[in-house]
């Protein structure tokens, strides 16, 4: 499997059980997680992506699985696989 249609192909044809579904759903949440705090440090734009919207924001602080987040004038914790680099 070289590239992500392949990928997806496989999983739609695989006849994967649930859980074995929603063990692949968590890797590659974490993945996302993994890379996302690789690449963000503080002081950096960023926006929080959600289904319909990018937001800017500012991060001021990075925890384990989080970030805080100054979003116009206000602060919020936002998992860091909600994140990209501005």
């Amino acid at each position: 499997m070289n590239n992500l249609n392949d990928i997806k192909l496989a999983v739609q044809k695989g006849g994967f059980s649930h859980d074995e579904l929603s063990s692949l759903i968590s890797f590659t949440r974490s993945c996302m997680t993994q890379q996302a705090k690789a690449s963000i440090n503080v002081g950096d734009n960023v926006f929080v992506v959600q289904k319909t919207k990018r937001t800017p924001g500012v991060v001021e602080k990075i925890n384990i699985k989080k970030a805080v987040v100054l979003m116009n004038g206000s602060r919020y914790n936002v998992p860091l696989s909600m994140l990209e680099v501005a």
